[in-house]
């Protein structure tokens, strides 16, 4: 029988993190918009707020020098992980803990599905960063990842589509699976049908984190109340002095996670 590939670091801490509060919330970082000062405080910010992780990325831009000194400063001042969220084979950096090895499933364009991750996976190994087997899937409206993807958008009306996707997250192995719905995406509530469609298809048998359109510490906690185990929150922290916010939505997050416990 082969061996198993054992779980990393980062990993165990989700599991750990779903185990005690039911569910997570992300604080998500682009250092091509906030970098270097603004995203050590905004970082301490989400760590000292209630944030269980600090995710670092962006649809473009977030590389090179200006990526490895913002996520350095980061690592120095909080203590829970930094996982790269990478918009290509340039969002890599050695000082992250863990990143999102993801191919996005619904993308027309083989480069998002298959052939970035062949260019990273020799970049990931040297690096020595945990690599988090992930599928990415873009909902409408898909905002700039959906564009930069050429992504073929799951409807937001159309949760049995999105339970496929899930369901081939599952079967083909992934650790987690991301529905996306778009930075700064301008929707009046997330998709909650679709949330309980995917978390349904996941079983509980990987993780399922929501991005997108989440705007208020309500959605935020009816998005976990449909179903899935994190959400990731970017423009809505971005405004500075966000520390009642992140701290509203951390608690929302937590009381709707708690219910399953």
């Amino acid at each position: 029988m082969l061996p198993v590939r054992p779980l990393g670091k980062t990993e165990k801490y989700y599991h750990e993190k779903i185990e005690c509060q039911g569910a997570m919330l992300f604080s998500l970082i682009d250092p091509d918009k906030i970098y270097l000062e603004r995203a050590v405080a905004l970082a301490k910010e989400s760590y000292e707020n209630g944030a269980d992780v600090i995710l670092l990325g962006g649809s473009i831009g977030a590389q090179g020098s200006q990526l490895d000194e913002t996520t350095r400063m980061i690592k120095e001042e909080v203590s829970i992980p930094i996982v790269l969220y990478p918009g290509n084979v340039s969002g890599l950096t050695q000082y992250a803990d863990a990143v999102y090895f993801m191919h996005m499933l619904n993308s027309r364009d083989v480069y998002w599905m298959s052939t970035a991750l062949i260019q990273a996976a020799p970049v990931v190994q040297k690096m020595k960063i945990e690599a988090i087997p992930t599928t990415y899937v873009i909902v409408e409206p898909g905002r700039a990842v959906g564009w930069i993807g050429n992504a073929n958008l799951v409807p937001r009306d159309r949760p049995d589509l999105a339970a496929a996707c899930a369901l081939a997250a599952k079967y083909s192995g992934s650790h987690v699976i991301i529905t996306d719905s778009g930075s700064g995406a301008e929707i009046e509530n997330p998709p909650y049908e679709l949330i309980k469609g995917v978390a349904a298809a996941c079983n509980r048998e990987l993780f399922y984190f929501y991005a997108g359109g989440i705007r208020t510490a309500q959605a935020a906690g009816q998005a976990i109340a449909s179903g899935a185990d994190g959400i990731q929150v970017g423009n809505v922290f971005e405004d500075g002095r966000a520390g009642a916010k992140i701290r509203k939505f951390a608690e929302a997050v937590r009381k709707e996670g708690k219910k399953r416990i």
